[in-house]
């Protein structure tokens, strides 16, 4: 069986212990920030979420919150910004996110290597 599915027949027998089956789906592919980030947070306790991880990678998901990352273009980003120009502040911040992103999917997945947004 493909990772892809696997959360599919295990997220049945789970049912509302899921986040993303509890609450608004509609959270997981929010174009705010915020809301982004609350999704995110949910998925901290998922019992799927390196399965949900692993699966959104090997599908090439183009965007929303997999696995307790987020995905924007196909890529998993730190965070995701705002619209307008980043003050200097925040792009400092994110080259800190990006090397805790790439570790913590390192840890989820067991992937060396995955592809994020520059």
């Amino acid at each position: 069986m493909s990772l892809a599915l696997a959360p599919l027949d295990i997220s049945v027998e789970l049912g509302a212990e899921l986040p993303c089956r509890k609450f608004d789906p509609d959270l997981w592919f929010a174009d705010a920030p915020a809301e982004l980030e609350l999704a995110r947070g949910m998925c901290g306790d998922c019992p799927l979420r390196a399965e949900c991880l692993a699966g959104a990678l090997e599908r090439a998901e183009p965007w929303g919150v997999w696995g307790g990352e987020i995905f924007d273009r196909g890529a998993i980003v730190a965070r995701k910004r705002p619209r307008g120009r980043p003050r200097k502040e925040d792009l400092a911040r994110d080259a800190d996110l990006r090397a805790e992103t790439v570790a913590r999917v390192a840890e989820v997945t067991g992937r060396e290597s995955v592809r994020l947004a520059a």
